[in-house]
């Protein structure tokens, strides 16, 4: 898709809560890195209020905005079209104004696997792979790791139904195999975990087995601060190579919708170290 000519007045992040996102400090920083200037707001909207604040947004010049949760899937039915990686997970997180309507992106996958190959140095290829969760956090990162070349995919969900839904729209059965919350006992070592649930936000965290690690596993919680220390911290004591949270894949995400709006990407690394620093322990994440 061809990126925006010129900046927009307003971007902005809906979703329920957001007080804590980083993404305004992040999207400020990119904007100082290259002089763009940018004017962009966190917008707390609940799934009933969502499509008239986005209506109210754009009404008000907005030109582009971020979407976290709850709010993935909802997004994608506002959208007049879809590119590749939202149509496939049907999931939004990047909306882009185009012709009086709404194009709709997904760039968690993307940033998600630029944050562990590039600034962690992991090789994904024929990871044997689990996906805890099947909502639009997961949705937006299954169809990149298949693109990276992990090996079988398994996806458990507390809710059947959800997992055999995204099972399907990744249209890999031969690889992609949705599995149950009870069948973990028996499902043997991973070499790749990613945890993509919102439960830690509430301080609960599904019941892992710890012979669901490998010697070389690698286990990523998409959430990052407080609400990755009861995943990354059960990883841990189960012998996992690599534990990793999810602000890096924040901030790459971030720079990936950066780039749709305004037709340039900024680099990270900065970015990604001045926030390690400064908010090693926020609660939140997108």
């Amino acid at each position: 898709m061809t990126p925006i000519d010129s900046a927009p007045a307003r971007f902005a992040l809906f979703g329920h809560p957001v007080a804590q996102s980083l993404s305004p400090q992040i999207h400020a920083a990119f904007a100082r890195q290259l002089s763009i200037p940018l004017q962009y707001t966190a917008i707390d909207a609940t799934a009933e209020a969502f499509a008239d604040l986005l209506a109210r947004f754009a009404a008000q010049g907005g030109g582009g905005a971020n979407v976290t949760l709850p709010l993935k899937q909802q997004a994608t039915a506002l959208c007049g079209s879809l590119g590749d990686g939202a149509r496939r997970s049907g999931a939004v997180n990047t909306l882009v104004r185009n012709d009086g309507g709404w194009h709709g992106e997904n760039t968690d996958g993307r940033g998600l696997v630029r944050d562990l190959t590039e600034r962690h140095r992991l090789d994904l290829r024929q990871r044997r792979t689990l996906l805890i969760g099947a909502g639009g956090a997961a949705r937006g990162v299954a169809p990149a790791l298949l693109d990276a070349g992990i090996g079988d995919l398994f996806v458990v969900n507390r809710t059947p139904e959800r997992t055999d839904a995204l099972a399907d729209a990744l249209g890999e059965p031969g690889r992609v195999h949705p599995r149950y919350m009870d069948d973990l006992k028996a499902m043997g070592e991973f070499d790749l975990i990613v945890h993509a649930t919102s439960a830690t936000r509430s301080g609960s965290l599904p019941s892992l087995p710890m012979s669901l690690i490998g010697t070389r596993a690698t286990a990523v919680d998409l959430n990052y601060g407080d609400s990755a220390i009861p995943f990354l911290a059960w990883a841990r004591a189960a012998g996992a190579h690599d534990a990793i949270d999810g602000l890096g894949m924040l901030v790459e995400q971030a720079a990936e919708s950066f780039r749709l709006w305004h037709g340039r990407r900024p680099a990270t690394d900065e970015v990604y170290a001045e926030l390690r620093q400064r908010h090693a322990l926020l609660i939140t994440a997108d």
